[in-house]
């Protein structure tokens, strides 16, 4: 079988990673037909939007994308791409697991933990005023002279619809993954109607999987504190959109950096597998950026595809490149550029790990 999937480079170094990537996937003995398509900056200079209609519409019919990293502007320039095509295509659940392999560098060891973030609410629901704006001056007048004349004001909806759903996702994911608990994580002692309403839902979710998966409740700020002291307690982290995309950093810190974490978005039709790092403009044209985020993305994507053989063989190949420390990145302590990386990965492929040569 053939599957078609919608490929986007992304910017600065994206483009190579995603070669690579479509090399390793490729080596996997899983057919792919890529149906590539242009976002960020290059879409920008050249249909004049960051965003175009033909990349909304290519993973609508497709159904399942991989993507580079994507640049976006700090403080100016165009909205986050990335949170336009999660809300754009309803990619509710954002999954990001964080798990130790033998050879990248951390000061922690066997880590296993699975963020499982909201997706389309939030802070990042881009509901933004600017200072002196008629609807920030509303809203300064309905909170009583809390808000300065000068403040520029964002706004935080969380409805029980969008919080049943990706508590759900977590707890299915759990049972699916024979996980033993979920974790949600809120500030509902600050934020009481907002994160309160997380929290009240998730309470009530977890009451569906009594006896199947365990539930526990931490404060945001708590957690932080306890992932760096005692990460080993927890397992599936369920989480509001800001704390989900703060988190999954500092899970990710725990492994060895983003260059090892991958990312996936799922929504009621498709879903989009991403590398979480940045676009590394810098490096562009370098070919030494370690391609090993984008390719466990592409593992959850051939998992996803029902190709779990394949996933699982990529994966231990990953593992085993990384292990051996000959043919890695610099980040990971070798000398190898992606490509050769990414040739190390396809060879270990031809021979299975642990096979006889």
């Amino acid at each position: 079988m053939t599957y078609k999937v919608t490929l986007i480079p992304g910017d600065g170094t994206g483009p190579e990673i995603t070669d690579a990537v479509v090399r390793v996937v490729a080596a996997t003995g899983v057919a792919i037909e890529w149906e590539r398509v242009e976002v960020g900056e290059a879409a920008m200079a050249k249909y004049g939007t960051p965003l175009p209609q033909n990349v909304l519409d290519s993973i609508r019919k497709n159904k399942v994308a991989l993507k580079g990293p994507i640049t976006t502007p700090i403080g100016m320039g165009f909205r986050s791409v990335n949170v336009a095509l999660r809300q754009e295509l309803g990619l509710y659940a954002c999954l990001r697991p964080c798990k130790s392999y033998v050879g990248v560098r951390s000061r922690y060891a066997n880590i296993d933990l699975v963020v499982v973030r909201e997706n389309t609410e939030d802070l990042y629901a881009g509901i933004e005023f600017e200072p002196g704006s008629e609807a920030a001056k509303t809203i300064r007048v309905l909170s009583k002279g809390k808000i300065a004349e000068s403040a520029a004001i964002s706004i935080k909806p969380i409805s029980p619809e969008g919080s049943r759903r990706i508590v759900k996702f977590a707890f299915d994911y759990a049972v699916k993954k024979k996980r033993r608990k979920v974790t949600a994580v809120t500030k509902a002692n600050i934020m009481k109607f907002t994160d309160g309403l997380f929290l009240s839902v998730a309470r009530e979710v977890s009451k569906e999987y009594e006896g199947r998966v365990e539930y526990e409740e931490r404060l945001v700020d708590n957690m932080c504190m306890q992932l760096v002291q005692k990460p080993d307690l927890y397992d599936v982290l369920v989480l509001p959109n800001l704390y989900g995309d703060i988190l999954s950093d500092l899970c990710a810190g725990l492994i060895g950096g983003l260059g090892v974490a991958p990312g996936a978005n799922f929504g009621e039709n498709g879903a989009l597998f991403e590398a979480v790092h940045g676009s590394a403009p810098k490096y562009t044209g370098l070919n030494k950026v370690n391609p090993t985020a984008i390719i466990f993305s592409a593992q959850l994507m051939l998992e996803y595809l029902g190709e779990a053989r394949a996933a699982k063989n990529l994966e231990m190949a990953v593992a085993s490149i990384i292990k051996e420390g000959r043919s890695v990145t610099y980040d990971l302590g070798g000398s190898a550029t992606t490509s050769q990386m990414a040739d190390a990965i396809i060879e270990k492929l031809r021979v299975p790990v642990g096979a006889a040569v």
